[in-house]
């Protein structure tokens, strides 16, 4: 028997295909894997089978388990993602910029992109640059003080509704919707070590990207001051 904490479950999504995969959390080893191609033609993503997919695999893999599936990482390969990109300039008067410095410009972007939202959530929080004292950074330094720093942002969003229909079909199955995740984001992130999109899944929910602000879940203490943004958006 698998412990229930000892696996996670991913759903990935397109146009062309539905593919859920089961992994062991200590191994990282492939438990469960299985796929339906979607033969129709479609130009925009569809939920026409995804009800059945999942009705002829839950209870298989639940089964090799011995386990219930209680929540799902879903993988989205959609056109239905869009970006809104926000920047902030802040005095700091000459203090060392630190975590600390960063809690009340991250919380008016949220602020500012929920005002600009009204039937969309946002799925990555990311920040694309630091500018301390008009030099750029990709991450933040360390040690260092300045007198006025700026952030570039981008906010990932995606409808309300594709997700509450994702989440209705999940529900059929008591299984509850852990995180949406954009796969053209997760993209960017493969390497030579990645066999696989989910492997990549793995390593961004678990903090491999130090400028994103991650809002569900628990927060490993290794992914520093982000992690008390966990919760901005739920």
């Amino acid at each position: 028997m698998i412990r229930e904490t000892g696996f996670q479950t991913y759903l990935y999504i397109n146009t062309t295909q539905y593919m859920i995969y089961v992994t062991n959390n200590t191994t990282n080893e492939k438990i469960f894997c299985e796929k339906f191609e979607i033969k129709e033609n479609l130009i925009e993503l569809k939920l026409i089978k995804l009800d059945e997919f999942l009705e002829s695999n839950i209870f298989k893999i639940e089964k090799k388990l011995n386990s219930f599936i209680k929540d799902i990482y879903v993988i989205l390969d959609s056109k239905e993602f869009h970006s809104i990109k926000l920047s902030i300039k802040k005095d700091n008067n000459g203090n060392l910029i630190n975590s600390d410095a960063l809690i009340h410009p991250l919380s008016d972007l949220k602020n500012l992109c929920q005002s600009n939202l009204q039937n969309e959530k946002v799925i990555h929080f990311l920040i694309e640059k630091y500018v301390i004292d008009n030099k750029n950074y990709k991450t933040l330094p360390e040690n260092v003080n300045c007198n006025i720093f700026s952030l570039d942002t981008e906010f990932i969003c995606l409808s309300k509704n594709l997700i509450e229909n994702i989440e209705k079909i999940l529900n059929k199955y008591h299984i509850s919707l852990n995180q949406i995740l954009s796969a053209n984001y997760l993209e960017k992130f493969k390497d030579n070590t990645d066999n696989s999109i989910f492997t990549t899944a793995s390593r961004i929910i678990s903090g491999h990207n130090s400028n994103e602000v991650l809002m569900v879940g628990k927060i490993n203490k290794k992914q520093g001051f982000f992690e008390r943004f966990f919760n901005f958006f739920n």
